[in-house]
Order: structure tokens, then sequence, then C-alpha cells
């Protein structure tokens, strides 16, 4: 039935790998818990209580599971109880009501514009060089802050995604969902720079002709590539405890701090929901918190 519920996720449903991948570890690991539970393999998935559920949600925080993960997995059940209902008649009223845990609300970290006008300094230095890694390092580090790609998004573009006489990326986020997004006049520029030095390598015997960022051999890179040398660029201006990820929470927070509406902001971003976009006011409020009470002589004690 789980092999039968991803199969639906992925082709009528057209969820993406991700996502298919994280609920068929969430429910592999709810499968494993009910083994271990009635100490047998006999067990029904018509048979799970509210006591069952607590069980399992106990069971995560004992192994040190983040509250997160915890949540993800309650909302993996969820979805697979309401197939299961539609497809089996199967209904089970405390998945409804079972309380999802409470999230701690954690703000983005992101770069101030100093830190990101020193980061691309660097970047630009290196490239000077014409390395071809320097290079593209540079045009992925513009791309991620012109923007706001995800890393997977990035990771993932295709040459036939780019559009640099209209100066446009066309990506495929969340929830198999496309969006079209600017690419800033600097970010162009580096691209086009970039993707002269890409042609020998995509005519490579076994290259990926498709793929826009490649290695030395014209192999797409993988995401802990792209991480690596995104990390190598930030640890050499200090920028400790950023990650890839930055780069999009920096072009949100920039964009609100200059006063762009939430509702766009949300758009380039590919965000569902506009609650997910507002995490980003909080953090420019905190922002100017900060300034204020370094700033007002009579903020202070």
């Amino acid at each position: 039935m789980v092999d039968e519920f991803l199969t639906h996720l992925e082709k009528a449903r057209d969820q993406s790998p991700h996502t298919v991948k994280a609920y068929r570890r969430d429910l592999g690991a709810f499968s494993d818990f009910l083994d271990r539970r009635h100490g047998r393999t006999d067990w029904t998935f018509a048979g799970v209580d509210r006591l069952v559920l607590r069980g399992f949600l106990g069971e995560m925080e004992r192994r040190g599971l983040a509250k997160r993960s915890a949540a993800r997995a309650l909302s993996a059940l969820r979805s697979f109880y309401r197939w299961m209902h539609v497809h089996y008649d199967i209904d089970i009223p405390a998945i409804r009501s079972i309380r999802t845990p409470r999230l701690e609300k954690r703000l983005p970290g992101y770069l101030l514009r100093e830190q990101v006008d020193r980061l691309f300094a660097h970047a630009e230095a290196l490239a000077e060089s014409d390395d071809l890694d320097a290079v593209r390092d540079l045009a992925m580090l513009e791309l991620f802050y012109s923007s706001g790609l995800r890393l997977s998004e990035l990771q993932m573009l295709d040459v036939h995604q780019l559009d640099l006489l209209s100066d446009q990326v066309k990506v495929l986020g969340k929830g198999r969902k496309e969006r079209i997004i600017p690419v800033g006049t600097r970010a162009s520029l580096a691209l086009r720079r970039y993707l002269v030095m890409r042609e020998p390598l995509v005519k490579l015997a076994a290259a990926d002709r498709h793929a826009v960022f490649v290695g030395r051999r014209g192999k797409r890179l993988s995401p802990v590539t792209v991480q690596r040398h995104m990390h190598r660029l930030y640890d050499a201006i200090g920028a400790n405890g950023m990650h890839t990820h930055s780069m999009r929470h920096s072009f949100a927070t920039h964009l609100l701090d200059a006063g762009a509406d939430l509702r766009a902001v949300q758009e380039l971003l590919g965000h569902a929901s506009l609650a997910t976009t507002q995490i980003y006011t909080h953090t420019s409020v905190e922002r100017l918190k900060q300034v204020y009470h370094q700033a007002h002589p009579r903020a202070r004690k």
C-alpha cells in the first residue's frame, strides 16, 4: 500500500523526487515502529489509534529528532491516510485529531549588505584569472543572489531554462510548480562569460549537455559540490555559520529592506503561503531594532 501511494504521488500528483523520497523514509520509519510495537508483521494500518501515534511521536523525540522532523512525518501519515480513505475506505479519526508538534520559529540566517559586497569582490577577484571553477562559482553566486533560487533549483537548471536575451530564468520549484524569475544584469554577464567556457566541456564524451553548471568533465555538479564551492567563498570572507541557502535568505531580506512588496517577494521565492514569506519581515524588524538600540542615545541602559 505504501508503494502504491508513493507511485500515486509520483505519477498522478506529479510530486518532486525529494518529496517522494521523504515520504518513503517517513512511512518506512512508521512501518518499522509498528513491527516493533506488535512484535510481528501481520498488523494493519487500519488498526492504528491515538496511542500508537503518540508512541511513534514519542519514539522520535527519544531518538533526539527535531520537532520539524516529527511534524514532517506526521504530515506524511496524514497524506497517506487521506489516500487510503479515498481508495480503500480506511478512515482513522485519530490521524486527523492528533496535534502537530509546536515548532520553534527560527529566523533565517542572511548576509549583511557589506558582507555581500565583500563576498562578490572576493569571487570577482578569483574569476579574473579565467579559472573555470572561479568563473563558474561567480556565475552560481550571482544567480543565487540575483534570483533567490533554491539549491536544488540551481543545481538542476538546464540551458533551455535560461533566457539571457530577456534576462530571466524559468525554474521548477517545490511541488513541480513552475515560475519565471528576473536575472540581474551582473548575473547575466557572469553567466554569459561562464557559458562560453562551458562549451568545450559539454562536448566531451558522456557530458551532461543540458546542464548549466558542470564540472571539468562536463558532468552536472552535485548538490554537495555546489555547497562546497559556496562554503569556500563564505569562509574566505569570514561569514561563519552561513550556508548555501543563506543567499536565498539574503535575496529576500534585502528586497524587503528596500521596500519590495511582500506578495511580489512571495512570487519570486515560489512560496505557496504568504506566511512562509513573512518570516523575512521579522528578520528585517529584528535588524532595525538592533540598529535602533545601537544608535539611539536613550535606547541603551
